[in-house]
């Protein structure tokens, strides 16, 4: 499907921004249009991605003039962009809304303005059920999401939103912060209880790839992925050090949810991966008929998963990071 297309992404040198590029670069696109606002990251990313087709472009998702100008003639937007650090959001809240909220909205409205085909939005699990800030903002950006197929009217544009866990060896993420801290010693935990959601870069790209594909507008889509204790991954990044209990953070969770009882009502299952439906009085079920409806009270949290990763599959999966 993006044989011919111009796909833009927001937040596109970000690490799934670059994967995700380098991945439908490989395919028959026309154009892809990197938009975000720090330039020194363009520069840099420009000297790797020297196909033809490659464009760059200034600007922020909180400027929604910059957005109408950037969206013209795109096809196909993939929104990455977010702040994302829980920390950050809970320091600067309002910093966290104009760009997670209102930058959501600017791409909505822009999206269905200049005639865009399809809109998949990135959402993490700590929009379901949020205690921060970061994933408040999570959670309103995907009702917006979710919300704008119901005025698009008569104009094509469709949006949909994946929902999925930790990103093994993101910037800023645990992962690379074990490594460094490794030569001290000592590894610092905030809880020997806490679990996470664990995914490749690798397969959530080809997880938002292959929803291009299924969605029809207003799902949430989310991959069965593996669980990882924290104290596991520890061993398997520095076994050799001391571990030091730190206390939660301000806005942190034990564990984390991708499905809530409440969402689990409309959810189908599939072998891989879940939609949660909208809904919406003229939504159709038919192309999710095959799916698998949940059992009353189900949920989908990190701690009550049923695949597990060993200390042996983290330590591969670290390696290289």
């Amino acid at each position: 499907m993006l044989k011919g297309k111009t796909v833009l992404v927001t937040g596109g040198t970000g690490s799934f921004g670059k994967k995700f590029i380098k991945r439908i670069l490989q395919d028959d696109v026309k154009k892809v249009i990197v938009f975000s606002r720090d330039e020194l990251k363009q520069y840099e990313m420009a000297q790797e991605f020297t196909d033809a087709r490659m464009r760059f472009f200034i600007g922020d998702v909180r400027d929604k003039d910059r957005l109408y100008r950037a969206f013209d003639g795109v096809d196909i937007v993939i929104h990455a962009a977010a702040m994302k650090h829980v920390g950050a959001c809970e320091y600067n809240p309002f910093e966290a809304v104009k760009t997670n909220i209102n930058g959501a909205q600017n791409i909505i409205e822009a999206a269905i303005d200049r005639g865009v085909e399809k809109v998949i939005a990135l959402s993490t699990d700590k929009a379901a059920s949020p205690v921060n800030l970061y994933g408040a903002t999570k959670l309103v950006s995907d009702k917006l999401f979710v919300a704008a197929n119901s005025y698009v009217g008569e104009k094509p544009t469709r949006f949909s939103v994946v929902r999925y866990g930790n990103v093994v060896g993101s910037r800023g993420s645990v992962v690379p912060f074990f490594k460094k801290v490794k030569e001290t010693g000592r590894v610092p935990i905030t809880d020997e209880r806490m679990t996470r959601f664990w995914i490749t870069l690798e397969h959530g790209v080809q997880f938002v790839i292959d929803n291009l594909e299924r969605m029809r507008g207003g799902e949430v889509f989310v991959p069965k992925i593996p669980s990882m204790n924290v104290m596991d991954l520890a061993k398997a990044i520095a076994p050799e050090c001391e571990i030091e209990i730190v206390g939660i953070r301000p806005g942190e969770k034990l564990h984390e949810a991708m499905i809530m009882v409440d969402d689990a009502r409309h959810t189908k299952e599939f072998d891989t991966y879940y939609v949660i439906q909208p809904e919406f009085p003229w939504w159709s079920e038919a192309y999710v008929e095959s799916g698998k409806s949940l059992p009353e009270g189900f949920k989908y949290t990190s701690d009550a998963n049923t695949e597990w990763l060993t200390i042996e599959e983290l330590r591969s999966l670290v390696e290289g990071i």
